[in-house]
């Protein structure tokens, strides 16, 4: 603790995870899912885990906006690194913006979590008024959408996707890693 202080804290080790704004041109892509935390169903932007130890969080969020959008994107930069709950949480979520976009085939579906998601494309300016009338609740989702939409009309500066991502957690990746656990949470 600051001024050499000791507490005691109960802290959740999470994964970190990724997400993405895609943008093309005028729109962003969106998913409406199921969250059981909330027994509700959230507007959302493509995310998931980084659960590979090791991994580029650029490759991971590459994989997740093809997985939950059926999209690949040419242009790639950070919107912003996310702690969701620092007061008990290590989860430390990437925001990245994904533009010049193509349609891919999306991989078939395999998990109950994902089954019922909607993919939807939402105009930039609409996800924007969501952020505002309530009706984008989940924190990433609202921070990246304010965030491009920050970049986008030229108020901030994207960053490399190479610049540091310091406070990803890696300790329950690398612990699994070493333990020969599959990767991926899905499949578990």
């Amino acid at each position: 603790m600051p001024g050499g202080t000791t507490a005691r804290r109960e802290i959740i080790e999470h994964f970190g995870a990724v997400a993405v704004v895609a943008f093309d041109g005028e729109k962003i892509a969106m998913v409406h899912q199921y969250r059981h935390s909330v027994s509700d169903r959230l507007w959302e932007l493509p995310a998931g885990l980084l659960d590979i130890a090791d991994e580029d969080a650029l490759i991971g969020a590459q994989r997740e906006l093809m997985a939950e959008a059926g999209l690949k994107a040419n242009k790639w930069s950070v919107l912003t690194d996310l702690i969701t709950s620092p007061g008990f949480c290590d989860e430390t979520i990437r925001v990245y913006l994904a533009q010049d976009l193509e349609s891919i085939p999306r991989p078939e579906v395999t998990g109950d979590e994902e089954a019922d998601m909607v993919f939807q494309w939402v105009p930039l300016e609409e996800a924007v008024a969501m952020v505002f009338d309530g009706r984008l609740a989940n924190s990433v989702a609202i921070g990246g959408v304010l965030a491009a939409d920050a970049v986008i009309a030229g108020r901030a500066a994207a960053r490399p996707t190479d610049v540091p991502f310091p406070y990803r957690p890696t300790a329950l990746a690398e612990r699994r890693k070493a333990r020969g656990i599959v990767p991926d949470m899905k499949k578990l």
